[in-house]
């Protein structure tokens, strides 16, 4: 049996360019950069609708950033929030920053027990130091020494 030089080559292009392909394959684009970007101009309604128009619902970052755009945006809408955050955390009870800004969320609305057990999550997954679990331990010390109110970080 004789192989054909042709189909030789397009068999050994074919083995290689799939191994080739797989190693290779571009990088799933970030659809949330836009919404950050906004988020970091403090622009919080164009952030949702950026956020919106990505509709990565099944993304715990995605969550995470829609829960953060509507609990900073005015007027705030700390429900729509609070759906965001426990999405986020269904899909990733680690997510460091839903753990946070829930945290914070419930600071907000006067719910020290669920904050603080938002703080023993952030322990208890964080590498120490954790920018997260620092943050919203200084937002409870705040909470307490101003007698059980909100204080915004300054």
């Amino acid at each position: 049996m004789r192989i054909r030089p042709t189909s030789f080559a397009l068999a050994l292009a074919l083995a290689l360019g799939s191994s080739w392909a797989a190693d290779t394959a571009p990088a799933k684009p970030d659809t949330l950069s836009g919404a950050r970007t906004l988020i970091a101009q403090k622009q919080w309604s164009a952030a949702v609708d950026a956020l919106k128009k990505a509709n990565d619902t099944g993304s715990a970052d995605w969550n995470n950033l829609m829960g953060y755009s509507l609990r900073k945006g005015l007027p705030p809408d700390y429900t729509g929030a609070e759906r965001f955050y426990n999405e986020a955390l269904r899909i990733d009870p680690k997510h460091r920053g839903a753990l946070e800004y829930s945290g914070e969320l419930y600071l907000i609305t006067g719910d020290l027990p669920k904050a603080e057990q938002r703080l023993a999550t952030l322990d208890k997954v964080c590498t120490l130091p954790c920018e997260e679990y620092t943050d919203l331990k200084k937002s409870v010390v705040r909470y307490k020494a101003n007698g059980n109110k909100y204080v915004a970080a300054p």
